[in-house]
């Protein structure tokens, strides 16, 4: 099969095609929950970092919140530390929530930053536990260091993006009984848009967006209101691992958030297609009438 080759008259015509949406999205921030499955792939990891650093370096403010279940469930097995799951969470002991910390606030958050930098935008990380940024409490005694989200600090965020830089957030959290608390990557991410009060909240997973038959990628349904996706979750359309992501929607758009997207991140630049075409991709959450 050959592979179709595009003329630089062709390339301009793309590129001017753009230019409304990066009028629309100019100064305005958006948020990127990047984690999971999505994140295993070191090209499709390499695209997304593009992705943002083309938005950074076209003035969007870009918030990026990482979170890297696999990476820790592979390092817990080389440490001959077997991964315990409740309802979906990760059971963090003391010892599990210094391995939680290690590969995402050093291992995962240190290898987006030098991959955003090495793109051409300017990275800094920081956790949920540095400036407060994300203040927990024990969700549950049996699941041990999981941390339900309390109050965001959003000041240190906000200090970065007003000197230009792409925050790299790693999905921990301050108690304030001085321990860290392993967050919800989801959660974390609709607490912070929320508290921004973000233009959008993209959301990268391994699915297509929100499916009407979860095994049927034909099924998706590119938008909803959040009234419409509470129905979808009473009558069970919605299930399983969707209903927390969904739940997770809502919160972002009752705190402030203007938009929310779940779509595919193992698709190539599927955030540039989102945000800078016509097309769009996955599912887009609205408020509608509450």
């Amino acid at each position: 099969m050959s592979i179709r080759t595009f003329s630089n008259v062709e390339r301009a015509q793309v590129i001017t095609e753009s230019l409304p949406y990066i009028r629309r999205y100019n100064n305005k921030i958006i948020v990127v929950k990047y984690g999971g499955n999505a994140m295993v792939d070191d090209r499709l990891k390499d695209q997304v970092m593009e992705d943002i650093a083309l938005l950074h370096l076209i003035g969007v403010k870009v918030v990026l919140v990482h979170g890297g279940g696999p990476e820790i469930n592979e390092t817990m097995a080389r440490l001959g530390k077997k991964a315990e799951f409740v309802n979906g969470l990760r059971v963090t002991d003391k010892e599990t929530i210094d391995i939680v910390q290690m590969v995402l606030a050093g291992k995962i958050g240190k290898d987006l930053v030098s991959r955003l930098e090495g793109k051409g935008a300017s990275a800094i990380g920081l956790s949920g536990v540095d400036g407060h940024l994300i203040t927990a409490v024990c969700k549950d005694p049996q699941l041990g260091y999981v941390g339900k989200v309390t109050k965001v600090n959003i000041v240190p965020v906000l200090d970065l993006l007003e000197k230009g830089y792409v925050p790299v957030i790693s999905t921990l959290g301050f108690g304030e009984d001085g321990h860290a608390y392993n967050i919800n990557g989801d959660t974390a991410a609709a607490y912070v848009a929320g508290a921004l009060h973000a233009e959008r909240l993209i959301m990268l997973t391994d699915i297509a967006g929100l499916l009407k038959d979860k095994d049927d990628p034909s099924t998706l349904i590119p938008e909803i209101s959040v009234p419409e996706a509470k129905k979808l979750m009473e009558d069970g359309t919605v299930s399983g691992g969707m209903i927390p992501k969904i739940d997770c929607c809502i919160t972002a758009i009752q705190a402030g958030v203007k938009k929310v997207i779940i779509m595919d991140g193992r698709i190539s630049h599927s955030i540039l297609m989102e945000l800078l075409t016509d097309e769009g991709a996955g599912t887009m959450v609205t408020g509608g009438e509450q």
